[in-house]
């Protein structure tokens, strides 16, 4: 069996990934050991980056509408003064409330619109890289299949077999702390907020179930293989807050630590890790979902590129370059929010981190310090740093979906042009440049608009005269240039720089 892309795990960072690869005309398979998709969600939300990853393919809608958006997050539960996502310039000011389970509903759907096989109760057991290629041997229903591919993907997961057979190390911290999770049919919901103000996390899901998430002094030393039962789990919630809300029989019932690592490498060869493979923490936040479905997309069109022989060279490493560095700070971010956390719960620091906790709600509470919290956990303010350190300041940082009026007097919006997974060049003013001196239509859609209206773009678009835009909508190249020589040299190194097989990123 054969294909070009073997991506293991079809969880949201796996699907999303096969799906970026079919859009560009990559032969996909997926594989996951589960037969059945998890019907209990470990993450209940998309952060605003997220929606707009999904919107940059027109799938937006189909997210908004199977869940429900709340204006802001928690930087941690140990706080109460909430990040005010609807301050962030987006088009989404809001996280979407969706459990993961329909998240992962809806890009399996979107996969198989695209014609992705996804093969279930089908798991990768050996992995052995060859030139040109990895064969994987992968055990299933008829028996055990060896699958060739040019690249595997490992999405599957925090004890990711990829990952573990390709050797690459997965250092960091171990676990020193526990809560219990809990999804409950039957609750009383007049004991809700009072569990809130006790720092019980509460989410309301679909087909009426509500989720606790219970952080109790008396067993946040249980391992999290230890398993919790009803019981134990009404008596932190007793413990916490002086109620156990009603709760009924679960639905779900869960332990989770904060075990915090991440990949030595993103790529080793032709062996590539996105999502829980890449990096573990405490889910403090929301973040790790949101991501694994950012590797995701900053990877698809990458491996498409480098498939398809139109990758300048290097351009396959920058996935690690750009994403390791994301997620070191994801995974330093997640520590210093998991102590905000831990140290109100231990009885030795409980007065002082408690004064500190006040302290930083104060500070939350400075409209300057909530928007920098609010733009880093919503992976907005995400920005690669530029190999050229003269590059323009928009190189590397995320194109806002700006509204764009062409010439000729049709409206539309950036993202929409993306819908494709194409590269987007954005001429802003004067005259479109001529054809011969246009991209390839192929790799590069070509858009003249006229200028954004004041306030009806991104303030560091001023005085841009031309921005190419990458598939997962961050900025590989822009200008101020003015003269049609200087730009037009500046175009070609550009366009050969990111979307050709000559030069180098």
């Amino acid at each position: 069996m054969t294909t070009e892309v073997l991506v293991v795990g079809a969880g949201p960072a796996g699907l999303l990934l096969a799906c970026e690869l079919a859009l560009a005309g990559i032969r996909t398979r997926v594989v996951d050991k589960r037969v059945h998709a998890h019907r209990e969600s470990r993450a209940l939300n998309l952060h605003p980056r997220s929606i707009e990853l999904m919107d940059m393919r027109g799938l937006a809608g189909r997210f908004l509408a199977a869940g429900r958006t709340v204006p802001g997050w928690q930087f941690t539960a140990s706080l109460k003064q909430p990040l005010d996502f609807t301050a962030l310039d987006t088009r989404h000011p809001y996280a979407l409330l969706l459990a993961q389970s329909r998240t992962e509903d809806l890009l399996a759907g979107r996969a198989r619109e695209l014609g992705v096989p996804v093969h279930r109760g089908c798991e990768a057991v050996a992995l052995r890289e060859e030139p040109g290629g990895v064969e994987a041997d992968v055990d299933g229903p008829g028996g055990r299949v060896t699958v060739r591919a040019a690249y595997v993907a490992g999405c599957d997961g925090g004890r990711s077999f990829v990952r573990q057979a390709s050797r690459i190390g997965f250092p960091g911290t171990p676990e020193t702390m526990t809560a219990v999770v809990g999804d409950f049919a039957l609750a009383d919901h007049a004991d809700i907020e009072r569990a809130r103000r006790h720092g019980v996390l509460v989410a309301r899901l679909e087909a009426g179930l509500t989720r606790f998430v219970v952080m109790d002094p008396a067993r946040i030393r249980v391992p999290s293989t230890e398993p919790v039962t009803l019981e134990e789990f009404r008596t932190s919630l007793r413990q916490v807050c002086g109620t156990d809300c009603g709760i009924g029989r679960p639905r779900w019932l869960s332990c989770f630590g904060n075990t915090t690592r991440l990949a030595e490498t993103y790529r080793r060869g032709r062996i590539l890790l996105a999502g829980d493979a890449a990096h573990v923490h405490f889910p403090v936040g929301a973040q790790g979902l949101n991501t694994g479905l950012q590797d995701a997309m900053n990877l698809g069109w990458k491996l498409a590129a480098t498939l398809r022989g139109r990758a300048p060279a290097g351009l396959l490493d920058t996935y690690h370059h750009e994403r390791h560095r994301t997620g070191r700070e994801l995974t330093t971010l997640t520590r210093a929010q998991t102590l905000l956390v831990e140290l109100p719960l231990t009885a030795a620091y409980a007065g002082p981190a408690g004064l500190l906790c006040e302290l930083l709600d104060t500070l939350i509470g400075f409209p300057d310090v909530n928007r920098h919290l609010a733009g880093r956990l919503s992976a907005l303010d995400t920005a690669y740093p530029p190999a050229d350190p003269g590059a323009h300041p928009l190189t590397g940082r995320r194109m806002p979906d700006i509204p764009l009026t062409a010439a000729a007097g049709a409206a539309g919006r950036l993202y929409e042009h993306l819908h494709d997974g194409r590269f987007v060049l954005l001429h802003l003013g004067g005259d479109a440049p001529p054809a011969g001196d246009g991209p390839d239509p192929a790799h590069v859609r070509a858009v003249h608009a006229l200028p954004p209206e004041p306030g009806g773009g991104h303030p560091a678009l001023a005085g841009v005269t031309e921005v190419l835009v990458r598939p997962d909508g961050h900025v590989a190249w822009a200008t101020a240039a003015t003269s049609p020589g200087v730009l037009r040299t500046e175009r070609a190194g550009a366009l050969a720089r990111w979307t050709s097989a000559r030069g180098s990123v």
